[in-house]
C-alpha cells in the first residue's frame, strides 16, 4: 500500500480500499462511466470474501453509490462519543467485533475507502461533527513504517482543531511486512485492537506521534 501512495500525486491515480460487496460494485461502475480515465489502484485481501460482516444490501448495491468514507453505522450517539478510530479494510471488522465483545458505546469507528485523491473535505466535515472528541486515532494492521500512515498522517491532521490531538494505533516499526510466526500475528493484532479501542491490557498501547506543526491563520 504504502509503495502505491508514496507514487501518488497531482491526482494521478486513485487508491481504493473497498470493504464491502456494494463498495466493490460501486467502485469499479464509478471506474467505467466517469468520462476520463486515471489507473485505479484497489487493495483489499481475500478473506473479506467469505467474511461474515463484509456484506450488502441489495438495495445498496442497485441504488446506492461509492462512499469515499463510511461513517459510523450503529447507533452510537455523536453526543457520547469520546473517540473516533478511523481505519480502512478488513481491520475495521476486528474493531467492530471488538467493540461489541466488550460493550463499549463510545467509539465511533469510521472507514476511509479510497486514500488517494484524500477525501479532505468529507473528512473535515465529520471532524466538525464530532468536534468535541479530543482523541483521534488512526489505526491500521500494516508496521508503523509502513501502510497508509506516514502518506495521509498530515491530511488527517489539517483540520483538527486545538484540542485534539492524533495518535497512531498499530504494529511498531518492521523490516517485515507482517510476522512470520501465527499466534505473534494474533498477539499484535489483538494489541492493535485493543489501543484503538482503548481496551485496557499490558499489551495495547496507543503510540502518539510528533505534533503536526499547525498552520497559522
Amino acid at each position: 500500500l504504502e509503495r502505491f501512495l508514496q507514487l501518488c500525486a497531482e491526482h494521478n491515480m486513485q487508491v481504493c480500499v473497498p470493504s464491502t460487496p456494494a463498495q466493490m460494485f460501486h467502485m469499479l461502475r464509478r471506474q467505467h462511466v466517469r468520462n476520463f480515465r486515471k489507473p485505479l489502484i484497489v487493495l483489499t485481501p481475500k478473506s473479506l470474501l467469505r467474511h461474515k460482516m463484509s456484506v450488502s444490501a441489495l438495495d445498496v448495491l442497485s441504488t446506492g453509490r461509492f462512499e469515499l468514507i463510511i461513517p459510523e453505522i450503529e447507533a452510537i450517539t455523536t453526543k457520547k462519543t469520546r473517540r473516533l478510530v478511523f481505519c480502512s479494510g478488513k481491520v475495521y471488522f476486528d474493531l467492530l467485533e471488538a467493540r461489541e465483545v466488550n460493550g463499549i458505546d463510545d467509539i465511533a469507528i469510521i472507514r476511509i475507502e479510497q486514500l488517494y485523491p484524500f477525501p479532505i473535505h468529507e473528512y473535515a466535515e465529520l471532524i466538525e461533527q464530532y468536534a468535541h472528541v479530543n482523541e483521534i486515532i488512526w489505526c491500521q494492521e500494516e508496521p508503523l513504517n509502513q501502510g497508509a500512515w506516514y502518506q495521509i498522517k498530515h491530511r488527517l491532521q489539517e483540520p483538527l482543531n486545538d484540542s485534539q490531538q492524533l495518535y497512531y494505533a498499530g504494529r511498531p516499526g518492521a523490516a517485515a511486512p507482517a510476522s512470520g510466526i501465527f499466534k505473534v500475528h494474533l498477539q499484535q493484532q489483538q494489541a492493535l485492537v485493543e489501543a484503538a479501542l482503548d481496551i485496557k491490557s499490558e499489551a495495547s498501547k496507543v503510540r502518539k506521534p510528533e505534533k503536526t506543526k499547525r498552520k497559522t491563520k
